[in-house]
């Protein structure tokens, strides 16, 4: 396939995927506050209720910017496991891809249905932060139980 990247990416992917789940659950787990790596950034669309004259499309605000690198160490780290070629790549490989990305997307949105009919307020925000990983950890997930269990049965 065209998007795949080489296999040699594959270990740095999990390195980074394990490294940013690890960090994103203790930043949850602190409440989400942190006062590393506080900077100035641009804020698109800022949004202040304690000062409206601050608000407006484009802001440079101080920040704690070790949520949306965590964000990032996920994503990246997601993308590359996912789009890693396998050592051998044949038209099975190719088929548990697709099972695996349609899986992916069909429970994302259960999910996400079902969290948007039962869970309300702050934890629903919570949910919707957290649905944003949820097709990358299912199609990981889902993907390599398949080729697992696969291999298991030609030994």
């Amino acid at each position: 396939m065209k998007y795949l990247v080489s296999n040699k990416f594959k270990k740095p992917g999990w390195l980074l995927f394990v490294t940013g789940i690890t960090l994103g659950i203790i930043h949850s787990v602190n409440d989400y506050e942190s006062n590393l790596l506080i900077t100035k950034t641009v804020s698109l669309f800022h949004y202040e209720t304690m000062f409206p004259n601050e608000n407006g499309i484009f802001r440079i605000i101080e920040n704690s910017i070790i949520d949306e690198l965590i964000t990032i160490i996920i994503i990246v780290g997601g993308l590359l496991i996912s789009f890693s070629k396998e050592k051998i790549e044949d038209e099975f490989i190719s088929k548990v891809r697709l099972d695996s990305l349609v899986w992916a997307i069909l429970v994302n949105y259960v999910i996400l249905l079902f969290t948007t009919v039962f869970i309300y307020d702050i934890r629903y925000f919570h949910t919707i932060i957290y649905n944003m990983f949820t097709p990358l950890i299912i199609f990981i997930l889902r993907f390599n139980y398949v080729v697992y269990k696969k291999s298991n049965h030609e030994e």
